[in-house]
């Protein structure tokens, strides 16, 4: 079955970086779009970050735009979020996520809180 296992938050102080990892089993990896998502307190969950399969292309959202970098690792089935010069609205539980044609799959999530 498909498993999607987010590593990688924690407590960082604005500014800083944060390296996220999601290693992906039960499927083809290589042929998937993944996906990262987050939901802060109160709000609703939101797309951060696209990586397509074919060709690697990648979109972001405006407000990670310039900061957040989405890649990925076919050997390794790991799709990776790369966070520089975060800020406390980045305080969320980071999700991965990828779709097949009947259904979208979600991991557990990784907490990631800024703060001083």
């Amino acid at each position: 079955q498909v498993q999607l296992v987010e590593s990688g938050g924690g407590l960082v102080q604005p500014g800083g970086s944060l390296t996220l990892s999601c290693a992906s089993s039960g499927f083809t990896f290589s042929i998937y779009t993944m996906r990262w998502y987050r939901q802060a307190p109160g709000k609703e969950r939101e797309l951060v970050a696209t990586i397509f399969a074919t060709g690697g292309s990648t979109t972001y959202a405006d407000s990670v735009k310039g900061r957040f970098t989405i890649s990925r690792d076919n050997a390794k089935n790991t799709v990776y979020l790369q966070m520089n010069s975060l800020k406390p609205e980045d305080t969320a539980i980071y999700y991965c996520s990828t779709n097949s044609a009947f259904r979208t799959y979600w991991g557990q999530g990784t907490q990631v809180t800024v703060s001083s």
